[in-house]
């Protein structure tokens, strides 16, 4: 039975190429550099800001009874 490796093998998955980088409208580190589109912003793709209805939280309108 042989060992199994954790080292010399496994290492060669963390040297890949940058995925991410700095986006130019946001800032963020979120600009995939093989799709040219910001993951949080949506610039590249879109020429408003890239929101979703999912993702705010509902403002409470309801009015206090007097």
């Amino acid at each position: 039975m042989g060992k199994t490796t954790a080292g010399t093998t496994a290492m060669g998955r963390l040297h890949k190429k940058k995925t991410h980088s700095l986006c130019r409208r946001c800032g963020r580190r979120s600009f995939n550099l093989r799709k040219k589109f910001c993951a949080a912003c949506g610039f590249g793709a879109t020429a408003g800001l890239r929101r979703y209805s999912w993702a705010t939280k509902s403002i409470n309108r309801s009015q206090r009874i007097k």
